[in-house]
This record gives C-alpha cells, structure tokens and sequence, in this order.
C-alpha cells in the first residue's frame, strides 16, 4: 500500500527526471504531482524515457494545486525560496534541491549566488540534508536543504579527517570534474555537443557556489576554521563527478590509522564505499546513490590524497533527496536506491 504522496516541482529537468524515476518505483510512496512550467501538457515520457506513459506535466499556479505530503524543488537557483515559504506553511514537508537554503549566512549566499536571499524567516529552520553526518537532525525535520553535488564529493571525503584533527583546515586544495549535467538543461552554446566533446574546461575558478557550502559544513563538523582552493572543471561526459584533494598531515599517522578513521566513519553508512586500494572510477558510481572513497598517505610530503566519486544526478542530487525523504519519513534509508 502506497503511504505518502509526492511532488515533483522542476520535473523537466535532468535532476527533475531522476525524481521521478526514483519515486515511481519507490515502495512507499506515490508520484501524485510533476510540475514543469515550460513543459505542462506534455507527456512525462517524452522527456524522461521509462516514464509511465500516461503521466503529463502540469503547470504551477498555487500551492494549493499541490496534492502531496512531500515535495521535491528541482527548480533553478533563486525560483525555489519564492514557492517554499506558501509550501510549508500548508504543513508539507519540503526538500529543496537548489542552492537557495543551504547556506544560513545571507551575505554568503548573496555573494557566491549573486542574487537576494528572500527566504525570510523559513531559512532557519531548514536542515543540511547529508544523511551521512547530520542524520538526526533530518529524522526531525520538515524542511530540507539538498546539499550540492561538488559539496558532497568534498564533505564526505574531507569530514572523517578534519573531525579527527589529521590534516590542516586552512591549506585544502580541491579539484573536481563533472559531466555536462551538473549544467541542467541549458540551451547555451558552451554546453553544445561541438563545445564539450574532446574538451576539458576549467570554470567559475574561485567563485564557486560550493565554495561556502563545503568550507561552512566542515567548520560546522570539525569546530574549525576551514578553508579550500576550488576549482570545478566540465569534461565529456553526461554524468559524474571525479574529485581530487590533496590536504597537509597535521601531525604523523599511519597508513592503519587513516584507514580506520574513514571505516569508522562510514562503517554503517550504506551509501558510502571507502576502499584503501581500489582507484575510484566514475563508470562504478554511475546511475547509483553510492560515492566511492579512496585516501592514500604520502608521508615524505606530510599529505594525504583523497579521491571520490559519485554520479551528480544520483547521490549529488535526487537520489540524496530520497535518502533524506526515507530518514525523515521512518523509511529504511536505502529505501527505492538500491
């Protein structure tokens, strides 16, 4: 029997489709509304393969068109704080997925987003949705903020060392690549085939949105002050994301005690696969809600060497979102992701 009913608001887009996928074979819930303004009237299938092939997009008017208990905002940086507000004061539990509430400091989201931060009073009462450090804060929640995809390739990686006092938080050297997705569904000839394919491009350096979101959630994790050189390339691939850090030893460790730090980390963490051999690869991530981890020590340099990977669409978005929709609802949390 189907418990709970959803919605979907932004269902066109790249991370709207993994939603859907998602939530239509999810045991305990129902796929009630899929909003896409520019596409209501359309079949979801003619946009997302493997849709049910009834299924039409609607257009969002008011919340009160809204029948679900639960609603994901795959909608743009900026659109998701203007519809949040009216969504939970009708008492639904929201997941926002844009960028608009992961950050509590307005300066910082008016900096890095280069918009204004209007969410008023809603914004404090919004959770970090990273299920693997942060979890009973989800059980209790009503309104959470999806973390980004890059954000969650770092944190996940960096948390376990910086909660332990192994590396240094002020020397942080981050560089992660991500496939054309992480862009949504942009009509932009720097997104064109002609543009990407057989190209690696380096963008946003040093203003990155993520910037803050990474930096604020590990000094919230660690209880320092953190911070990290970050630089996001787009290479020729539809999905994935690929992130290489390299951190300075804050005192000597061996190789055992860096193993054990993540596997005692992430021991009971069912999404996350630390290895201490194997190089992650993108290609075993892919259409998954599991990031892969390897760290490996170089102590003639006094650093360690993280790798991570993850699919952008999957763990660094919608497949998040239902891991924090089953914590928060009492689901198994690898409830429809596995």
């Amino acid at each position: 029997m189907k418990q709970l009913r959803t919605a979907v608001l932004g269902a066109s887009g790249y991370t709207g489709g993994e939603l859907v996928r998602l939530l239509s074979g999810h045991p305990n819930v129902e796929l009630a509304n899929v909003f896409a303004e520019r596409s209501a009237g359309m079949l979801v299938s003619d946009i997302h393969a493997g849709a049910a092939p009834t299924m039409r997009f609607e257009a969002f008017e008011s919340p009160d068109e809204v029948n679900a208990d639960i609603c994901f905002l795959a909608l743009p940086h900026g659109e998701a704080m203007e519809i949040a507000p009216a969504l939970l004061d009708q008492g639904k539990i929201v997941i926002d997925l844009s960028g608009d509430h992961r950050l509590q400091d307005t300066a910082l989201y008016e900096k890095f987003y280069k918009r204004s931060q209007t969410s008023g009073a809603i914004l404090a009462d919004a959770v970090y949705g990273l299920p693997e450090w942060n979890q009973d804060a989800i059980a209790k929640a009503r309104f959470v903020a999806n973390p980004g995809c890059y954000a969650t390739s770092a944190i996940l990686a960096l948390a376990p060392l910086l909660a332990e006092g192994m590396i240094e938080a002020d020397s942080i050297v981050i560089n992660s690549m991500s496939g054309v997705s992480g862009a949504g569904r942009k009509a932009a000839a720097e997104f064109s085939f002609a543009e990407i394919n057989e190209n690696v491009k380096a963008y946003r350096i040093g203003d990155h949105q993520h910037i803050p979101e990474i930096e604020t959630v590990l000094g919230d994790l660690s209880h320092r002050n953190v911070k990290i050189t970050f630089t996001p390339h787009l290479m020729p691939i539809t999905r994935g994301i690929y992130t290489t850090i390299c951190a300075e030893l804050s005192m000597p460790i061996s190789e055992m005690e860096l193993h054990e730090t993540f596997q005692k980390c992430y021991a009971e963490k069912p999404f996350v696969r630390y290895s201490a051999t194997r190089v992650p690869e993108i290609r075993r991530v892919t259409n998954t809600n599991f990031i892969d981890i390897m760290a490996q020590l170089l102590p003639e340099r006094h650093q360690i060497i993280i790798i991570s990977t993850l699919d952008n669409l999957v763990k660094g978005a919608a497949g998040q979102a239902i891991q924090n929709m089953n914590i928060l609802c009492g689901f198994s949390e690898t409830e429809g992701l596995l």
